[in-house]
C-alpha cells in the first residue's frame, strides 16, 4: 500500500484529471448497469406483454445508453491516460535528475547498463502499469458496483447466494499476483544483467575483435538469454493460470448455480424471466470486469516490481551535497591549499596528511608511480569526494562550506580519456557554456589549435563527431577537450594526464595547446610523462599517497632521488619510440598526417 500511495503522490499534480476521469467511469459503469436493468422489460413488457409503446422506447433508450456509455469510456480512457502517462515522465525525469546528483562512488559501484535498465526498461513497464491497467481497475470496479447494484435490485436473494462464491475468486487474484510481482521482479533484475552486457560488449567491440572473442562473447550472451527465457517463462506460466481458473469459478461454477437457482425461483413464480435474464446478463457483465481485474493486476504488479527497483534508486542519497547555508565561492583570487588531507576508498588509505598550496598563477604538477594518489587530488578538488580529515581551502576558505555549482564553476577539467558527445563541434566545445557566442568558440579552437582540422571537416563547426567523438584521432579530441576549457574560462585548471595516450606528434600539438589554455590559470597538473611539466613552479613527487619530494624540475635533479630516477627510465623508453618513430618515418612516402 504504501508503494501505491507513492506512486499516487506523483500523480497529485494531475488531480484535475483524475477526477474528470473518475467522473467518466462512472457515468460508464452507471449505463453499463442500465443497459443490463433494461433486458427485463424489453423480455417481459416487449415479448411477453407485446407493449407496442416500450417496443419504440426500449431500443431509443439503448442506443442513448451506447452512445453515453462510448462517450464516457473514450473520457475515462484518455483521461485516466493522460494520468497515468505524465505520471511516468515526471518519474522518469525525476529519476535522470536524482542519478545525476548521485556522487561519483555511486558510478563506481553501479554498471551504465543496469542504470539504463532502470530508466528505459523498469519505467516503461510502470507506465503501461500506470497509464493503463490501473484505469482498467478503477473502470472495473465501478462497473462491478453498478452491476451489483442491478443484480441486488433484481433478486437480493439469488444475489446474496452468488455473492457468497465471489470472495472465494479474490483468492488466485492476490495469490497469483504476488507470484507475478516476485518472477516480474527476476526478469528486470536479468533484463538489467542483460543491457550491461550489450552496453559493455558493443563499446568494447574493438577488444573483443582483436582478441577473436566474438564467439566467446556470443555464448555468453545466448546464457544470459537463456535466464531471462526461463524467468519469462515462469512469468508466462503464473499469468496463464490466472484465467482458467476465474473461467471454472465464475462461468463454470457460478453459472451452473445462477441456472439451477434462477430456474427453480422462475418455475415456482417467485421471479418473471425479464427479472431472470436480466439478473444473469447483470452477473454476465459483472464476471467481465472481475476476470479483467485478475488480467490487470498481474501487469499491475509487474509495475509494482518495477516501481519497486525505481524507488531503491531514487531513495540513494548522494554522498556530496551542500551543507545547509552553504555560500557562492568568491572569484578565485589567492591560493588552493590542501591542508593535512587524508582520504581513503572505502578501506584502502589513499592520502596520509598531504599539505600543499598552490598561489594564484602557479603551475603545481604532481607525479608518482600509478596509485600514488594523483588523481584522487583532481577528484578530491573538484569534490567528487570530500576529505575523511584535513581540510581542502580556495582563498581561505574551506570547499565544503560552498556550493558545489559555484566550485565547479570555477574549474575547468581536462581528463585523459576525453569525453565527447555525438553532437557537433560547436556544442561539444561549447558544452556548459551556453552562452558562448560562435566567435567565442572559434577563437576557443584556434588557440587549442583545433581550427584547422575542424574548418577541414565536411560541414566545419557544424559536422557531428559520431559517438565519443569517434570520428576524431586521440590529438584531435584532446584538442576539442582543451578548446572547450578554453571556452569556459575558468581560473582554476585541472590536466589529469592530458597527453598520456598520445603519440610523440600528437603529443606535441597538444602540449602547444595547453600551454595557451595554461596562461593566466592556476594549474593543477598530474603528469605521467615527465618532459610536460619541466617548467612548472612546483613538483610534487607523491609514493603511496605522501610527498616524498617537493620542488622544480632543476632542483628535483640536483636531489637525485626518486624524480631522477623517473626521468631516467622514462627518458630511455622515449628516446627508444623516438627512434622507432624516425625509422618508420624514414620508409613511409609521403607526409605522415596525424589527423589521418
Amino acid at each position: 500500500m504504501n508503494l501505491y500511495l507513492r506512486l499516487l503522490a506523483y500523480a497529485r499534480p494531475y488531480l484535475i484529471y483524475m477526477i474528470g476521469s473518475v467522473i467518466c467511469m462512472g457515468i460508464l459503469a452507471a449505463t453499463t448497469s442500465a443497459i443490463a436493468y433494461l433486458i427485463k422489460p424489453a423480455i417481459d413488457d416487449v415479448f411477453l406483454k407485446k407493449d407496442l409503446a416500450m417496443l419504440y422506447l426500449i431500443p431509443a433508450l439503448v442506443v442513448l445508453a451506447y452512445f453515453i456509455k462510448g462517450a464516457a469510456d473514450y473520457g475515462q480512457a484518455y483521461l485516466m491516460g493522460n494520468v497515468g502517462t505524465r505520471t511516468v515522465t515526471d518519474i522518469r525525469d525525476i529519476l535522470y535528475r536524482h542519478i545525476q546528483s548521485l556522487s561519483l562512488s555511486f558510478y563506481s559501484k553501479t554498471s551504465t547498463g543496469m542504470l539504463m535498465s532502470r530508466i528505459a526498461n523498469d519505467v516503461g513497464i510502470l507506465q503501461r502499469s500506470v497509464s493503463d491497467s490501473i484505469k482498467k481497475i478503477l473502470e472495473s470496479i465501478f462497473t462491478v458496483i453498478g452491476l451489483t447494484g442491478v443484480a441486488f435490485y433484481q433478486n437480493w436473494k439469488l444475489a446474496a447466494i452468488c455473492f457468497l462464491v465471489l470472495p472465494w475468486m479474490a483468492i488466485p487474484i492476490v495469490r497469483f499476483g504476488t507470484k507475478n510481482r516476485r518472477f516480474s521482479r527476476k526478469t528486470q533484475e536479468r533484463m538489467g544483467a542483460m543491457t550491461t552486457f550489450l552496453d559493455e560488449t558493443i563499446s568494447g567491440n574493438q577488444t573483443v575483435k582483436s582478441f577473436c572473442m566474438e564467439e566467446y562473447e556470443t555464448s555468453r550472451f545466448f546464457k544470459e538469454t537463456r535466464r531471462l527465457l526461463d524467468v519469462s517463462l515462469a512469468t508466462i506460466r503464473v499469468s496463464a493460470y490466472a484465467s482458467p481458473i476465474m473461467e471454472f469459478c465464475g462461468a463454470g461454477v457460478m453459472g451452473a448455480l445462477l441456472i439451477y437457482t434462477g430456474g427453480y425461483l422462475v418455475i415456482k413464480d417467485h421471479m418473471t424471466p425479464g427479472e431472470f435474464f436480466s439478473f444473469v446478463a447483470a452477473m454476465a457483465m459483472l464476471f467481465r470486469p472481475i476476470k479483467s481485474m485478475s488480467r490487470e493486476n498481474m501487469k499491475v504488479q509487474k509495475g509494482m516490481a518495477a516501481a519497486t527497483r525505481v524507488f531503491e534508486v531514487l531513495d540513494i542519497k548522494p554522498d556530496i551535497t551542500d551543507k545547509e547555508g552553504a555560500m557562492a565561492l568568491p572569484p578565485f583570487s589567492r591560493s588552493i591549499e590542501f591542508r593535512d588531507v587524508v582520504f581513503q576508498y572505502e578501506d584502502k588509505p589513499v592520502l596520509k596528511s598531504l599539505t600543499f598550496t598552490a598561489a594564484a598563477g602557479e603551475v603545481v604538477a604532481f607525479v608518482g608511480h600509478s596509485g600514488a594518489g594523483k588523481t584522487t587530488i583532481a577528484n578530491l578538488l573538484l569534490r567528487f569526494y570530500d576529505v575523511n580529515a584535513g581540510a581542502i581551502l580556495i582563498d581561505g576558505i574551506d570547499i565544503r562550506d560552498v556550493t558545489i555549482r559555484s566550485l565547479r564553476e570555477q574549474i575547468a577539467f581536462v581528463a585523459q580519456e576525453t569525453v565527447l558527445f555525438n553532437d557537433t563541434v560547436s556544442n561539444n566545445i561549447s558544452y556548459g557554456s551556453p552562452t558562448v557566442t560562435q566567435e567565442q568558440i572559434v577563437e576557443a579552437a584556434k588557440a587549442a589549435l583545433a581550427h584547422d582540422f575542424i574548418e577541414a571537416m565536411p560541414e566545419g563547426y557544424n559536422t557531428v563527431i559520431g559517438e565519443k567523438g569517434v570520428r576524431l584521432s586521440g590529438g584531435q579530441r584532446q584538442r576539442m577537450a582543451i578548446a572547450r576549457a578554453l571556452v569556459k574560462n575558468a581560473p582554476i585548471l585541472i590536466l589529469d594526464e592530458a597527453t598520456s595516450a598520445l603519440d610523440t606528434h600528437s603529443e606535441q600539438q597538444v602540449q602547444a595547446a595547453l600551454e595557451n589554455l595554461m596562461k593566466g590559470r592556476t594549474t593543477i597538473m598530474i603528469a605521467h610523462r615527465l618532459s610536460t611539466i619541466r617548467n612548472a613552479d612546483q613538483i610534487i613527487v607523491l609514493q603511496e599517497g605522501d610527498i616524498i619530494e617537493r620542488g622544480s624540475h632543476r632542483d628535483l635533479l640536483d636531489q637525485k632521488g626518486v624524480y631522477t630516477r623517473l626521468i631516467e627510465i622514462q627518458s630511455g623508453y622515449e628516446k627508444k619510440t623516438h627512434d622507432v618513430e624516425e625509422m618508420f618515418l624514414e620508409h613511409v612516402p609521403g607526409p605522415a598526417d596525424e589527423e589521418e
